[in-house]
């Protein structure tokens, strides 16, 4: 089987490219590729349509850096603090580039997914018929019901079939099987959707340990470009059963980036003077080490035996 561990900076230069569309993180507020985020800025690339199921701040960082042309999702921002700054700028002034936003809700985004993983030309939904989102989305279209006698109103919702999805996982082999647990969210229908996918690993195992528990895994190995070995490659975001949630490291970068100068300060100290995932765990030191969760809650043990 090939070996795909790479390190993050041929991963990402080898499988993203200008314009392409992206996925970072499909957990909501879970494991988000912080690390992918910082590495796409370092290296510039641009034209970026960033499909977000919430990603909370990374989204807004890329923004800011420039990287952004488009947004497919229902909300950037920062959990914990709010709308975030720097997608309020390009959209209302331009800055530093104008952003076209694609409209939806959470749903309608984890359906179009879903419709992508799946080969489905389209997917009916009833749930935004009362919101501006069916009119803003120029890509939905009306229609009706063709099972119902009533005939009732449906909104047909395209697929979306990103070019790469980054995705973190607790562990992984080197041949991109993986095993993730707790919220799944839209993992497995980002990965199917995808025509590439890169895993951020927080620890790298031997592939017997992967194959003693196929449950966990929710994205086949075949699919996966890249595996990355990154522990703590979600910070601040947290990660099921390894890290908890960095709450300051958010509450200090929506503080600093509700001016354009602040963001700028915090990108040059937190990314562009930072060249790798090494050089960041270094910078943040005890504070990284803080947020690793020690406690152990294993779950019942799980026997897949046939005889």
């Amino acid at each position: 089987m090939k070996d795909k561990l790479l390190p993050l900076d041929r991963a990402i230069s080898e499988n993203l490219g200008p314009g392409d569309a992206v996925v970072l993180g499909a957990c909501l507020e879970p494991d988000i590729p912080f690390a992918a985020t910082y590495e796409i800025i370092r290296q510039g690339i641009g034209g970026l349509n960033v499909i977000a199921p919430i990603s909370d701040a990374s989204t807004d960082m890329l923004i800011g850096a420039g990287c952004v042309a488009e947004v497919t999702g229902a909300w950037v921002g920062n959990v914990s603090g709010g709308l975030g700054h720097n997608y309020r700028r390009a959209l209302e002034d331009g800055e530093p580039g104008p952003v076209i936003v694609h409209d939806h809700s959470n749903f309608s985004l984890a359906m179009a997914l879903l419709a992508g993983a799946h080969g489905m030309p389209y997917v009916p939904l009833r749930s935004i018929l009362g919101s501006d989102i069916a009119r803003s989305n120029p890509a939905f279209r009306r229609a009706e019901n063709p099972f119902s006698e009533a005939r009732e109103p449906v909104v047909l919702v395209p697929p979306l079939q990103p070019d790469l999805a980054v995705l973190p996982v607790q562990r992984a082999d080197r041949h991109g099987n993986a095993h993730h647990w707790g919220s799944a969210g839209l993992i497995q229908e980002s990965a199917l959707a995808a025509e590439k996918v890169i895993l951020l690993a927080d620890e790298i195992v031997d592939a017997e340990v992967i194959a003693s528990d196929p449950s966990r895994v929710l994205i086949p190995g075949y699919l996966v470009a890249a595996v990355c070995h990154l522990p703590g490659g979600a910070h601040p975001s947290p990660m099921t059963g390894r890290w908890r949630r960095d709450n300051q490291f958010f509450e200090d970068y929506h503080r600093v980036s509700r001016t354009r100068d602040g963001f700028l300060d915090w990108l040059r100290e937190w990314v562009l003077e930072v060249p790798d995932h090494a050089a960041y765990q270094k910078k943040l030191s005890q504070r990284l080490d803080d947020l690793r969760i020690t406690g152990t809650a294993p779950a019942a043990i799980t026997s897949y035996a046939v005889a």
